[in-house]
């Protein structure tokens, strides 16, 4: 993508990895490094963006890097069917059905509107499966069958402070509202997290294409700066070129 292009720098020595915190391999390549190795084991960080920006696909993604590493993990939808999702990213070749039959990993349907029950199935899903990576997937949908902001805001915390006891690194989903300036859709993701990655479909003087920002990764001396996102018939992959914000 050609917006404010600048030369490579290169990692800075506060991006090295960091051997103080365990971290978990996202999968997406180019990523990791701009965080010193990864996501922080054990914690909960949201990936979020407007509509058709790649969130699915990058949660699947880390969900099947941890697949080949020998690693478990569960899919809660609240949005699609379980079967639908095997099939989109099936493009990838990345066969979760496999998986599935041999009993380390599963993709679950949550209704939206019995959502005040959720996190007692995150834990039994979790507890069966032994899962080291979950990941939810979308928040934004719980507002569709709760009319109550104040409910729904806490009905998310619930699931994030769930999440952090259970002893797995975990991908939460929210969409940003077309054009508005947050970060999710109920503005409670963001401050209980403990990372952000945003997702940005970007068109400016002709060009378009997407960007990736690591927002927030507490315990991370993680870059700053949009980095270009790529998709791929293998997935998503981050690329240092063509940086268009210096990392600081």
């Amino acid at each position: 993508m050609g917006i404010m292009k600048h030369g490579v720098p290169k990692l800075s020595d506060k991006l090295k990895p960091n051997l103080s915190f365990s971290r978990i391999e996202t999968g997406i390549p180019g990523l990791d490094s701009l965080m010193q190795g990864g996501l922080v084991k054990n914690s909960v960080n949201l990936v979020t963006g407007e509509t058709g920006t790649g969130k699915t696909i990058f949660c699947s993604q880390f969900l099947w890097h941890g697949l080949q590493k020998g690693e478990t993990g569960i899919y809660v939808t609240l949005e699609e069917e379980p079967d639908d999702i095997k099939e989109d990213v099936r493009v990838f070749g990345w066969d979760f059905q496999k998986y599935i039959d041999k009993g380390m990993f599963n993709i679950f349907y949550h209704d939206p509107a019995q959502a005040g029950n959720i996190s007692s199935e995150i834990i039994n899903e979790i507890g069966s499966l032994n899962a080291k990576r979950v990941v939810i997937d979308s928040t934004a949908t719980m507002g569709l069958a709760i009319d109550n902001l104040a409910q729904t805001r806490k009905r998310i915390l619930s699931i994030v402070n769930t999440l952090k006891k259970v002893g797995c690194t975990s991908l939460i989903t929210s969409e940003i509202p077309e054009g508005a300036k947050k970060l999710s859709r109920f503005g409670v993701e963001e401050f209980v997290v403990d990372g952000i990655i945003v997702l940005y479909y970007i068109g400016i003087g002709g060009e378009e294409g997407s960007n990736l920002q690591i927002r927030k990764m507490r315990r991370t001396n993680h870059a700053r700066g949009y980095f270009p996102l790529r998709f791929s018939n293998k997935g998503l992959s981050v690329s240092k070129e063509g940086i268009s914000v210096l990392m600081k």
